[in-house]
């Protein structure tokens, strides 16, 4: 079947972190500006957006699996991959099925025009960057050096994706560190910031809308940090908190040694900013740690996330581990599962290593067998699963502040819990919740 020629209606799925959550639901308030209908199915699209992450070679699997699932279910739709598999390997994902056009993050603000050109609402702009961009596959591939790009990029976001009741905006892009194991720096670039008044403007507009708001980012910690820049996250934070009427602001992930001590303070001192510390740790083995080029050693996380439990006692506190980095030992992993057992953690992230060409770490000797890595894999998830059971049952009874979520009869808690609500309640509301049980995985309304 040959594809639309038309592009009416449209679908955008996101796959990976925060910041890309907030790069497709921009994507989404762009297409809709042009004209085009959002629906929920992709087999009702004519156009496929699916805005890709490359963090592990299993991560590469699902959105190649995707696209020929999404070829096979709708053969008459134009698929555009973006995101950062697109920018990393556009040539490997040009000639799938399906595909005609990959946008590199270096390109992605671009994609509304690009998708548009030929249609009534096409810009001349757009079609004089088609034209010079190149084309030698079947897809039009548009990717760039995306170490060239010293702006902000993304557009600002209107509506909230996913549960539709807590929309990310994304504040932040890139990253000036280069941890061995990782990719992102490279398809994601330099760090940089969204203008503080932006920001500003941003927050007060989804102040109107909804009742929280997640700030993202790929290494959130740094905003403000680019030559020149005067404030830091904390004033940023102050301003909105002074400036906009939003009822609640959630931080994403943060870097361990940007927790600093204002930072935590002015999270502990202020109920519009939700108790969650989420600060990537990897290993709490201090040789490996050198070995990923991580700017910190256990003692300095460990005495962040020991402040952050006693100005904050209820907060959520979760991490990012790596399990079966090269060269890690079972005395390195025994070393890295004690130091997680001692620190106050209510959830975990538990990811097992994956070779990411192009990276230090994929040259290194010492290879840990993949049965191995699993093994390490489900010994912390079990650790993180006590933990968090633990946390849990010491809300009993206990009156929590919630925003109730679009899924019905749920919430989520301030501290990053979720409840099933002893009543269906409004979505997008604050409420304050007692709590009676737990549940399999979250809590339960008295």
């Amino acid at each position: 079947m040959p594809h639309n020629t038309e592009v009416g209606k449209y679908f955008v799925q996101n796959f990976g972190c925060r910041a890309t959550q907030a790069d497709g639901a921009a994507l989404e308030s762009q297409l809709s500006a042009k004209g085009l209908e959002a629906v929920s199915e992709r087999v009702r699209a004519d156009l496929v957006v699916l805005n890709t992450c490359t963090v592990t070679s299993s991560a590469d699997d699902d959105v190649r699996q995707t696209i020929r699932r999404v070829h096979r279910e709708n053969p008459g739709a134009r698929i555009l991959v973006t995101g950062c598999y697109a920018q990393r390997a556009p040539h490997e994902l040009a000639g799938l099925p399906g595909v005609e056009w990959v946008v590199g993050n270096s390109h992605k603000t671009r994609i509304a025009e690009l998708v548009t050109i030929g249609q009534e609402n096409a810009s001349p702009a757009a079609e004089q960057e088609a034209e010079a961009c190149p084309t030698p596959y079947h897809g039009n591939i548009h990717v760039g050096d995306i170490f060239a790009q010293r702006e902000f990029l993304s557009a600002p976001v209107e509506d909230a994706a996913g549960d539709r009741t807590r929309p990310n905006l994304k504040i932040q892009d890139g990253c000036n560190n280069r941890c061995s194991f990782c990719i992102i720096p490279f398809v994601r670039g330099a760090s940089r910031s969204a203008p503080a008044e932006q920001v500003i403007q941003q927050v007060r507009a989804l102040a109107g809308r909804y009742r929280e708001v997640v700030l993202s980012g790929i290494n959130l910690g740094r905003w403000g940090r680019e030559a020149g820049g005067g404030l830091r996250l904390a004033g940023l934070l102050r301003r909105l908190l002074a400036e906009t009427e939003i009822e609640r602001l959630r931080l994403s992930s943060v870097e361990p040694m940007d927790f600093s001590d204002d930072l935590l303070g002015l999270m502990a001192g202020s109920p519009r900013i939700a108790p969650h510390v989420h600060a990537p740790l990897q290993s709490g083995c201090d040789r490996i740690l050198r070995r990923m080029h991580r700017k910190y050693r256990p003692r300095h996380y460990a005495d962040r996330v020991l402040k952050a439990r006693a100005w904050m006692p209820d907060a959520a506190i979760g991490a990012d581990v790596m399990v079966g980095f090269p060269g890690e030992t079972g005395a390195d992993f025994e070393e890295n599962r004690q130091f997680i057992e001692g620190l106050p953690f209510t959830y975990l992230h538990v990811f097992t290593y994956s070779e990411r060409p192009g990276t230090p770490a994929a040259g290194h000797p010492g290879a840990v067998p993949m049965p191995v890595r699993k093994e390490r894999n489900r010994i912390l998830r079990e650790l993180a699963a006590r933990k968090n059971l633990a946390f849990r049952q010491n809300m009993l009874g206990r009156t929590l502040s919630a925003v109730t979520l679009q899924e019905a009869g749920v919430a989520l808690t301030a501290n990053y819990l979720k409840v099933a609500l002893a009543r269906e309640r409004i979505p997008n509301q604050i409420a304050e919740v007692r709590i009676g049980g737990t549940t399999r995985d979250g809590l339960r309304e008295a």
